[in-house]
């Protein structure tokens, strides 16, 4: 097993900044989605769900650059092309969504798609030794799984 300089196995270092940008292809169509609900919402819900989708593309946008700078600190060049994100992405895109209900909907099936990749980012960093993804990977689904909750409960649906 060779190491790098950050004490971890290269093999499975590159492996992960790989998992990671398939993550941050599909975070990508994340917040392209949110950015297309926040200014396309309309009804009587506008003002709330409005602030609501532009704190949640803020963040994500937070996590997208976080994301990106991991796969670098891993020795890996991040994805940067839209051509790329498409071609990675099985987060669902939303086109013209602009009614209340379907724009949550399109935000809870976004974010289940990303956990997925997250907990498997989540096992092979843990097998890899790799706190500093293993933390951000925790971190990305403990708040995610909040948001899908928030918003089931908004739909008044259970988990």
């Amino acid at each position: 097993m060779k190491l790098n300089s950050l004490g971890l196995d290269q093999e499975k270092t590159k492996d992960l900044a790989n998992d990671l940008n398939m993550l941050l292809a599909n975070f990508q169509t994340y917040y392209q989605n949110l950015r297309g609900i926040h200014w396309n919402i309309k009804g009587k819900r506008f003002f709330d769900l409005h602030v609501k989708f532009e704190e949640l593309y803020t963040d994500a946008n937070l996590k997208v650059d976080a994301i990106a700078e991991r796969i670098l600190t891993l020795g890996v060049t991040p994805l940067h092309t839209f051509e790329d994100y498409t071609a990675h992405s099985k987060v669902p895109v939303g086109k013209n969504v602009s009614q209340d209900d379907l724009a949550v909907r399109l935000i809870v099936d976004s974010l289940s798609e990303l956990l997925k990749i997250e907990r498997k980012i989540l096992d092979k960093s843990d097998e890899a030794n790799d706190e500093g993804t293993n933390s951000m990977m925790s971190d990305f689904i403990t708040e995610q799984e909040k948001t899908i909750w928030m918003m089931k409960a908004w739909l008044s649906e259970t988990v």
